[in-house]
């Protein structure tokens, strides 16, 4: 399989990214849930919200790089056989993923920079509180963050569907190109 995309297929970078942030996104999603109903004497009280910064940080750094390699590396035309309403709707669909997913995060930034501490990532270095001490910043950013993230996790299962309907229904090479077959 090619490092780069073709007319026909994505490379290994593309379909890497977008599984990779597919997993991140439902595994911040899952972590967020369990590791708000924790207790004050639960063991993971202080490591799972900084397991979830830390992955979101991680994950925001291969966002911007996903971007960068979309301009490096152009994915493949939409198929020909797909109606204007198919392509002005992946292409909604796609910016609203892309922009939804850095709004969730600059949302979480927020939310974690709110009394401007920084945030440790893996304790390997920190990211710095750049942003503090707007009005109401913390519980403004997080209503956003956890609708956000509810809106995207509901979406991307729509976007799966549509791939699998693409798949099984329409029989075309829209999913296969994802998992790097040729159209």
């Amino acid at each position: 399989m090619p490092l780069r995309n073709s007319s026909s297929r994505y490379g290994w970078v593309s379909i890497f990214m977008h599984w990779g942030v597919a997993l991140a996104v439902f595994g911040l999603f899952a972590l967020g849930l369990w590791m708000v109903d924790l207790d004050y004497y639960s063991t993971w009280r202080k490591d799972a919200p900084d397991l979830h910064k830390s992955i979101g940080l991680v994950l925001l750094a291969v966002m911007v790089l996903r971007v960068l390699w979309r301009f490096i590396s152009p994915p493949p035309p939409t198929l020909e056989s797909y109606s204007r309403l198919t392509r002005m709707g992946a292409k909604f669909g796609h910016s609203f993923l892309y922009l939804g997913l850095f709004a969730v995060m600059i949302a979480g930034y927020l939310i974690s920079t709110a009394d401007g501490v920084g945030i440790p990532v893996f304790g390997l270095f920190e990211v710095p509180a750049l942003v503090s001490g707007l009005p109401d910043q913390a519980d403004t950013a997080g209503v956003i963050h956890f609708y956000l993230a509810w809106a995207l996790v509901i979406f991307s299962g729509l976007h799966a569907l549509a791939a699998l309907k693409h798949h099984f229904i329409d029989r075309d090479a829209t999913l296969t190109r994802m998992l790097g077959r040729k159209a």
